[in-house]
């Protein structure tokens, strides 16, 4: 798989357009439609600003973002070295439920899961690795 882009910097919300910039430049490279690109950056953005908001709650951290693409799929790698975090095992929510008995916040997370043709985690030295997945179409 090609790498198309890599880069890390401080987890901190004024680098949020550099990076959403880099993912946008990466995914119109690869063809996708307009649709597609905007589902992809709402996918980033609500992973890169959990990890802003979440994953360093006691110092500074750093977020890389990797873009890689081969003749199928088309991913975006977010790692940071926060605290662990797996999005993939969280329950959907509960949409049946009264607006008022719902549990705040995972829609964010639900949204990701919606978009993304395959939404992979792992936790390899100290790292959180997400990999969100596209698959090309042929």
């Amino acid at each position: 798989m090609q790498i198309l882009f890599n880069l890390k910097l401080p987890a901190r919300l004024e680098n949020l357009q550099r990076l959403m910039e880099s993912v946008s430049n990466c995914a119109r490279a690869q063809d996708f439609d307009q649709k597609k690109i905007q589902e992809i950056e709402l996918a980033v953005e609500e992973a890169l600003v959990n990890i802003f908001n979440y994953a360093y709650p006691d110092a500074p951290g750093e977020v890389e973002v990797n873009c890689r693409a081969d003749h199928d799929h088309f991913t975006i790698e977010i790692i940071d070295s926060g605290i662990p975090f797996d999005i993939t095992s969280l329950p959907n929510p509960d949409f049946t439920a009264d607006v008022d008995d719902r549990k705040i916040g995972g829609l964010g997370i639900f949204l990701i899961k919606r978009v993304m043709d395959e939404v992979r985690y792992r936790r390899e030295n100290d790292r959180n690795i997400l990999n969100l997945i596209i698959k090309k179409d042929k």
